[in-house]
């Protein structure tokens, strides 16, 4: 008993937010008034055979609630009769702040949906609402919130289906993220590409469902965006995983391979004893941070002298493919921090994590993908560029750097002119020799 009157206490509106609601509803009736009599003022001299107006008011209409940031508030709007007709068809009024039918503003339709993805699940929506936006609130049930994931579905679906033509990616980030799904005995793999234009924008470029990373999968993926337009990379940057690596050798065979620095140290550092770990953390970070790359490679040799007798798997997994860690000297050293790990889906992939938390996982790989895609979506809004995005498009012209600096290239002239003078002194030796003569 005493539960439900605390809840009740707690739910109790305080005279600010009473405030903040009159207010905003006195605001809204007298922008829907303006709005009204300046149309209405508009075709004034609007007249019937008769010379009645054919733009007049018409009372008010039926009231509803709309909710907003303010909460829900109950609005009756003004009507307008317009009898014009303009190539025969009849004219109408809508409102352009309240059109027909709206019952919640665009930036609670907003909220909703980011609430949810991020961790609240829609039996919380009965609690939760009520608290932010009022006991009234309009068109905010659970049922209405789970129609989303299918509004979502068919956006996504539509996504899928977009021309790349208009875009061009000089790195991409690519990898397999895994995520349960309730309703299957299957766990679903997504995977995820990111590319980042000339002007250094980061954008999703595909979300597909895969079958556990495999080169299929891949190969369909790349094949796929290929076909709607989309360039080679210049780079593509990934995890060990073996299926992604060769789809990319036999569809973009001239995209340079980076491995993800991240992985493989967690890959190296758990095939060694916990004593030893964080001395060869270290000593993998000074490979990773190395300014050069004779210096990345003397750090890796050290590595594998101090540990090859003792823990040859670990030392193994370093070698294995070590040129594609070093892939990166040969780009600006101003992109070194974003090329040398996939942190772009990383970092994007832990809110898909927690909302796995919450949900126990998606109910269908169809409304996981949607998922996937809305909060890839969101997150792409907030990502910066990448540093000395200037330089991508010297990168996309196959300019020449070395280990991070732009090497200019041999001047062809003096070795022309040296051509010049060769063949003029020839000449001029043979002259001697006629004159001499």
């Amino acid at each position: 008993m005493r539960k439900v009157e605390e809840n009740e206490v707690a739910r109790e509106e305080s005279p600010l937010d009473t405030i903040a609601r009159t207010g905003a509803q006195r605001m809204l009736m007298a922008a829907l008034q303006t709005e009204v009599d300046e149309y209405v003022r508009q075709f004034t001299g609007e007249r019937d055979e008769l010379g009645h107006a054919l733009v007049v008011r018409n009372g008010s209409a039926r009231e509803r609630q709309v909710t907003m940031g303010a909460g829900t508030i109950a609005v009756t709007a003004p009507r307008v009769n317009d009898k014009r007709v303009i190539d025969g068809e009849r004219q109408r009024f809508i409102s352009k702040i309240l059109p027909p039918y709206l019952r919640r503003s665009k930036s609670v339709s907003e909220l909703l949906p980011l609430l949810y993805l991020r961790g609240l699940s829609t039996g919380d929506f009965r609690e939760a609402l009520p608290v932010l936006l009022g006991e009234n609130a309009a068109g905010l049930s659970p049922a209405a919130i789970t129609r989303l994931t299918h509004i979502w579905q068919t956006e996504y679906a539509a996504w899928k289906k977009r021309s790349l033509a208009d875009r061009d990616y000089v790195y991409v980030w690519v990898d397999g993220v895994h995520f349960g799904v309730r309703l299957e005995d299957e766990r679903l793999c997504t995977l995820v590409m990111i590319g980042v234009r000339p002007d250094g924008n980061k954008e999703v470029i595909a979300i597909e469902d895969g079958y556990r990373e495999s080169e299929e999968s891949w190969a369909s993926l790349l094949r796929d965006v290929t076909k709607r337009g989309m360039r080679a990379p210049e780079v593509a940057v990934g995890d060990g995983a073996l299926g992604f690596w060769a789809a990319l050798r036999d569809v973009w065979p001239k995209t340079r391979e980076q491995r993800c620095w991240v992985h493989k140290i967690a890959n190296v550092l758990d095939k060694l004893p916990k004593s030893v770990q964080p001395k060869a953390k270290s000593m993998l970070h000074e490979a990773m941070n190395a300014p050069t790359r004779a210096e990345c490679n003397k750090a890796i040799d050290d590595l594998v002298e101090a540990y090859e007798a003792k823990y040859p798997k670990a030392t193994k997994s370093l070698v294995d493919g070590r040129d594609k860690l070093v892939t990166h000297f040969d780009f600006p050293a101003e992109h070194w921090k974003h090329l040398r790990t996939t942190n772009p889906i990383e970092s994007t992939f832990a809110t898909v994590k927690l909302r796995q938390r919450v949900t126990k996982g998606a109910g269908s790989r169809a409304a996981g993908l949607a998922m996937v895609f809305k909060l890839m979506l969101a997150a792409q809004r907030t990502w910066r560029r990448l540093n000395g995005y200037e330089l991508l498009p010297l990168v996309r012209a196959h300019v020449v750097f070395r280990d991070g600096v732009r090497v200019e290239r041999a001047d062809t002239k003096p070795k022309h002119d040296h051509i010049t003078r060769t063949r003029t002194t020839r000449k001029t030796k043979v002259d001697a020799e006629k004159d001499a003569a």
